[in-house]
Order: structure tokens, then C-alpha cells, then sequence
């Protein structure tokens, strides 16, 4: 498969998105691990703490793709129960092997994160690392998102931003769009897969903008920007 889906937001692509993830799952983790060169894993340490700082019992990880992130919560905080949630079924059986090659109990399940499939104010927490962009509506993403967090629950959104201006952004943009692609297709055989990754970071919205929609849904928002602004953190708390 080489096409790629469209980027940006209000897109019809789930389809696509979905069966784009579905081609890449055996190979996910390890090109994550390359071509973030290990820090992926730092970014993800980050998030948990602020996901975690509250003490919430319920969480709920979406667009949880092979559970790393679930499984960092869930190693953090053994006492939560997690749910990780995704609509690619072969990213979802990756991520219950590793849970439990970790002995961990984490609850995996099918669903669509602009319709998710449980009752309002479930989750004491939502978490979404790297996928938010990967979403068709943001704004009912975020509607979606505060509609199953209790109120005062909390919501962390950990995603690559837009590239920054000047000599970093563009060495980077550089790199996303010319060295991405290449080694993405040669480990993976899919070159739209990541063909469609620097350019889903490109079309998203930078972390001012992010914020502003977070905050026009509800929620209290902060971000912060990691390694020079390659990732961002949202933390949106909901009163």
C-alpha cells in the first residue's frame, strides 16, 4: 500500500487511517524507536506524571495503537484501571501481547474516539499520545473527550507539533519530509504510511492554536513544548 490519507482537520479518512495503521502494526514500535532515537520514551515518561498527578482511579488512553502509553500508565500507577481504546484491531492484539509479556491488566477494547462507547463522566483521566492528530475533528474530539471525564478530571494530550520557525524547525522539517519518509518505507514496505506522518504534523495545528480549541470546549489548558519543541504536552483539567 502506497497512498496515503488526506491530512488536516474535518477530513473523511477514518477508513483510510484505519487500514494505514493496520498495514504498519508489526513494525510500529520499532520505527517509533528509530526514528524519535529513543526519546519517544522520555516524552511518554512526561505525560504519565501529569496524567498521574491527580491520583485518578479510572483512565482511559485513547488512540492507544500497540499500548505503549497504556502501559505506562498502568506500570506508574498499578492500582488505576486503564483502558486503552483504538479502532485498529491489529494494533489493539500487539498491545495485549505486550501487557501480558509485562504482567500487567489492562483493559483493550475497539472504539472510535469521536464516538466513544462509554457512559459520560466514566474516566478520572483521558490520555492520547500521538494520535490526536490523527483524528477527523478535532473540535469533537475534544467534546468527546470531555464528555467521558468526570468533572475536575484531567486530560493530557501528547502530540508532534508543527515544526517552529528558524534554523531547528528547519532542519527538522527537513528531516520529516525528505529522511522520514525513506527510512519509514524501507522498514516498514509502506511509503504512504510515512509519507503521511510528517505531512498529518505539518497540517496540525500549532500548540497556541491547540490550546485555544481545548479551551474553547471547557477545559483549563497548559501546554509545554519537549526537545526543542519536536513534542508538545496539552494538559487540559475539566472543572
Amino acid at each position: 500500500m502506497t497512498s496515503r490519507p488526506p491530512v488536516g482537520d474535518r477530513q473523511d479518512r477514518g477508513r483510510e487511517v484505519q487500514a494505514m495503521f493496520a498495514s504498519i502494526a508489526p513494525r510500529y514500535d520499532l520505527l517509533n524507536r528509530v526514528l524519535s532515537l529513543g526519546v519517544d520514551r522520555a516524552w511518554r515518561r512526561e505525560a504519565a506524571r501529569e496524567a498521574l498527578a491527580l491520583s485518578p482511579r479510572r483512565i482511559l488512553d485513547v488512540a492507544t495503537g500497540t499500548g505503549d502509553f497504556a502501559l505506562e500508565l498502568k506500570a506508574r500507577a498499578p492500582q488505576a484501571e486503564v483502558v486503552g481504546s483504538d479502532f485498529v484491531p491489529e494494533m489493539l492484539e500487539i498491545a495485549r501481547e505486550k501487557a501480558r509479556g509485562r504482567h500487567l491488566d489492562l483493559r483493550l477494547e475497539e472504539g472510535d474516539a469521536l464516538n466513544l462507547p462509554y457512559p459520560d463522566g466514566s474516566f478520572d483521566a483521558v490520555t492520547c499520545a500521538f494520535g490526536f492528530r490523527n483524528f477527523a475533528d478535532y473540535a469533537r474530539g475534544l467534546s468527546e473527550l470531555w464528555r467521558v471525564l468526570t468533572p475536575g478530571g484531567r486530560l493530557v494530550i501528547l502530540e508532534f507539533p508543527p515544526p517552529r520557525p528558524g534554523l531547528f524547525g528547519a532542519l527538522f522539517r527537513f528531516y520529516f519530509r525528505q529522511i522520514l519518509p525513506r527510512v519509514g518505507a524501507l522498514v516498514s514496505g509502506n511509503a504512504g504510511a510515512y509519507t503521511y506522518l510528517p505531512e498529518s504534523v505539518l497540517a496540525f495545528p500549532d500548540p497556541g492554536r491547540l490550546a485555544g480549541l481545548m479551551h474553547a470546549t471547557g477545559f483549563r489548558t497548559r501546554y509545554r513544548l519537549l526537545t526543542f519543541g519536536i513534542a508538545a504536552i496539552h494538559v487540559g483539567d475539566r472543572g
